[in-house]
């Protein structure tokens, strides 16, 4: 059976219908486009006033860099709290903090906290870290950190994240933080930093990304356990 054409004829041509549905295109297009110029330059402004570590929002940055090569040697010892970010381990510390870091022959480190409680008496931890190797820099400051038991190491989730991000070439000031940028601390040699290089380490913390206005100032002088 031969396929029947069920097609309408055209119809005919309409010269002022046809010139009101021209004008009518055109009157969209011109509004469409003027929206459109409006949304884009309101985006841009936008974008100019975002917020950034300056006014008190940690602005998450490219993933951070830790200093290499560190010799953990010349790291071990003992060092002071300066300034940290509040975080849970330290809640109960009101006084002086220190962290002291022993290599040991099986190339882990040995990691001795210690800080004074509000009634004078100290708090201490000991707990274990290791060298997370980076591909392309040769003795680089990236460790994990566990207190857990030693039957827990092989748990990922009991090891936590101790990069150095910043240490001068004396070994006499550190900067401490962690990829997630939620825990901070400055160490130093010195019981008590100037004001100045704390400062300057704050500094370059804002520019990582870390939100320092928070930061818990902690230097000062160390007591001696029982004093």
């Amino acid at each position: 059976m031969p396929f029947r054409d069920t097609r309408s004829a055209p119809a005919p041509f309409d010269d002022q219908a046809e010139s009101l549905s021209i004008a009518t295109l055109a009157t969209a297009f011109c509004v469409g486009g003027a929206l459109t110029l409006l949304a884009m330059s309101t985006a841009r402004s936008n974008a100019q006033t975002i917020a950034g570590p300056a006014d008190g929002a940690p602005l998450m940055r490219a993933p951070l860099q830790v200093v290499a090569p560190v010799d953990l040697k010349r790291y071990a010892g003992l060092w002071h709290e300066q300034a940290r970010l509040p975080n849970r381990f330290e809640k109960s510390c009101a006084g002086p903090v220190t962290a002291e870091y022993t290599p040991l022959p099986d190339g882990t480190v040995e990691v001795r906290n210690r800080c004074q409680q509000a009634d004078g008496q100290f708090d201490e931890s000991i707990g274990s870290a290791r060298v997370v190797p980076v591909a392309g820099q040769p003795g680089a400051g990236r460790l994990e950190v566990r207190f857990a038991p030693a039957w827990l190491g092989w748990l990922p989730v009991v090891w936590g994240d101790y990069w150095i991000l910043k240490l001068d070439r004396d070994y006499q000031v550190s900067l401490v933080g962690t990829p997630n940028r939620q825990y901070l601390w400055v160490l130093s040699r010195s019981p008590v930093l100037d004001p100045a290089t704390l400062q300057a380490e704050l500094d370059y913390a804002r520019t990582l990304g870390f939100d320092v206005d928070k930061v818990v100032l902690t230097g000062s002088p160390v007591a001696t356990p029982g004093t």
